[in-house]
């Protein structure tokens, strides 16, 4: 790639065109290595040899001119092309072409989603709160959706012990969805990261959100599902998990659904009976991945809250 700055404006003018498949647009600049490349070959027209340079430089200025508004507004633009782009995220079929977000972009693989229901019980919401707590209070970040029930409880939780906590939101980074949640948003923001692959003023919308759990199921070395009916985003980001080659966790107390009973006997999912289970095939997994230390350190002994 030559100049990433141009590139990266080259890849919002591409995203912009009337009609565009994200998708088609970030296999296209996979394969011309340049996204400057794919905006001359859209703009020039395929029957002509001379491409309309005004017309192309009207589109790059116009978009370096919206990154740099962005950046005014305190929000990072990530291209899947840049080096500080989540390296995970490239491993999925879903990979974003973008990523818009506020807080400390890093790279990092000591990450776990912990999801679950909005419609979660008082015991499902302990137990969020309590996996997050010691995931936090092991160096590991927990990623979850902003949205009410589990998610806030892992966010809040994850908070309170002085952890870092990632976002992975189904809105425009501008936006605050559901609207009770904006100063949990603001604080993330603030200590760890929220994120997102959509248009920084999109609204929230129905396909949105299991695009989301997509993209928090590739961001996470595995997904911890607390709790979660048949009609769940969570449930969808278990399936995603899986088809990542991301395993998946889950309290033998998600067995009482069906959907849970044929997950659990597939490969890759861990279904445990206490939390100092799920804290050991948290470490045993990160371990695998070379980012833990050499000896797995002693799990305490903790119960689930009751």
């Amino acid at each position: 790639m030559g100049d990433k700055l141009r590139e990266r404006a080259a890849l919002v003018a591409l995203l912009r065109l009337p009609g565009t498949r994200w998708a088609e647009i970030t296999f296209e600049v996979l394969e011309a290595d340049s996204a400057l490349a794919v905006l001359e070959r859209q703009l020039s027209g395929r029957d002509t040899l001379f491409p309309d340079e005004g017309r192309i430089e009207s589109a790059l200025t116009e978009a370096l001119e919206q990154l740099a508004a962005w950046e005014s507004a305190g929000i990072t633009v990530c291209a899947f092309f840049d080096d500080r782009y989540p390296v995970q995220l490239r491993e999925i079929h879903q990979m974003p072409p973008l990523l818009f977000s506020r807080g400390h972009l890093i790279q990092e693989q000591r990450a776990i989603a912990v999801v679950g229901t909005r419609q979660a019980s008082e015991r499902g919401l302990r137990m969020a709160a309590s996996i997050a707590t010691e995931l936090a209070r092991s160096d590991v970040t927990v990623v979850s959706g902003l949205a009410r029930g589990i998610d806030s409880a892992a966010h809040c939780a994850a908070l309170a012990a002085g952890g870092r906590t990632v976002a992975v939101i189904g809105t425009g980074i501008e936006r605050f969805y559901p609207p009770e949640n904006r100063p949990l948003q603001e604080r993330i923001a603030q200590e760890g990261l929220v994120v997102s692959q959509f248009w920084p003023d999109a609204s929230p919308a129905k396909q949105n959100f299991p695009m989301r759990n997509a993209v928090m199921s590739g961001y996470a070395a595995a997904t911890v599902v607390v709790e979660a009916p048949w009609k769940s985003g969570a449930r969808i980001q278990a399936r995603l998990a899986l088809e990542h080659g991301r395993p998946v966790i889950m309290p033998k107390e998600l067995l009482v659904h069906d959907w849970a009973q044929e997950m659990a006997q597939k490969s890759g999912v861990h279904v445990v009976s206490s939390l100092q289970e799920l804290l050991l095939i948290v470490e045993t997994l990160i371990h695998a991945l070379g980012v833990g230390p050499e000896t797995l350190p002693e799990i305490p002994q903790v119960a689930w809250s009751r």
